[in-house]
């Protein structure tokens, strides 16, 4: 299993004739739905998921914009992808894999081990020379009985305690993070104690994953090695690219589904601002 796959290692999988399930997530903050991107050119046979009905539940203020969603609910969705027990699983996206995070992260959480993340997403195939397809694309209903609760999970409550324990990683842009602007959650800042590490800063100019020496010295930097991590964003999608990239590096992080959105919401809760640790996004990623 490799938590990220090339677009060179995944065409020769699939040359080689391994039934691979190709999912393409394709959303982002302010063009959710992802349907007619999809028709106009896909990976040949992928199917499209959307993650804003498939990959989370209705989010309400008290939950987060994203709130996990309902176990049976998501095992009815992978079997409507086509997938069965024992299949190997690759999501994609148009962003560098940060929202394609969020399927592998649900997969790895509901029991599935052979699950990547395509390195560079849809951008990397076709600069690799690799063909794609218009149309829908309806697969025969799979088998697969996928599980539930695999994958470490915190709530808002352990979130609020995590910095004294270990390491709390925000991966929103910096100027999120910092409270200079927030372009759709109820306030500004930070959770108190959180570091920044945006997801977007672990791609290159081509979207492509940054090399492995330079991901390790940016957690490493942040204290993010051999203790206890965590992870938020706006709403527990970039984040759960954040703990692919942890995987990727053999460190284990929790994801915080409820994020920013959620802590947001509560009036309860204190929101720093301001720099705490980690370097400001210069770009303007407005992923999650």
């Amino acid at each position: 299993m490799e938590t990220f796959i090339s677009a060179a290692g995944l065409a020769e999988r699939l040359e080689s004739g391994e039934r691979i399930v190709l999912l393409d997530v394709r959303w982002a903050l302010g063009a959710p739905d992802g349907r007619a991107a999809f028709a106009q050119g896909h990976l040949p046979g992928a199917v499209y998921v959307d993650l804003e009905s498939e990959l989370a539940s209705h989010g309400t203020p008290g939950a987060g914009r994203h709130p996990l969603p309902d176990p049976a609910e998501f095992a009815r969705a992978v079997r409507r992808w086509g997938v069965h027990d024992g299949d190997a699983l690759v999501a994609y996206d148009a962003v560098g894999g940060l929202s394609a995070a969020r399927a592998w992260w649900l997969l790895r959480h509901a029991g599935f081990t052979d699950v990547s993340v395509l390195d560079g997403g849809l951008r990397a195939w076709t600069e690799a020379g690799r063909p794609l397809e218009a149309g829908a694309v309806r697969p025969e209903a799979g088998n697969a009985a996928p599980g539930w609760g695999v994958m470490p999970v915190i709530d808002i409550d352990e979130a609020a305690a995590w910095p004294g324990r270990g390491v709390l990683l925000d991966a929103r842009a910096g100027g999120r993070y910092r409270g200079e602007a927030e372009p759709v959650d109820p306030r500004r800042g930070h959770i108190p104690g959180a570091l920044n590490l945006p997801a977007a800063e672990c791609l290159d100019d081509a979207g492509r994953l940054l090399p492995r020496d330079v991901l390790c010295g940016r957690v490493a930097g942040l204290g993010a090695v051999g203790g206890p991590t965590a992870a938020y964003c706006g709403s527990g999608v970039t984040a759960a690219f954040l703990v692919a990239v942890l995987d990727h590096l053999g460190e284990e992080a929790s994801l915080f589904p409820g994020s920013w959105s959620q802590w947001s919401a509560d009036a309860t809760r204190e929101a720093a601002t301001g720099t705490e640790g980690g370097a400001p996004d210069p770009r303007a990623h407005t992923t999650d």
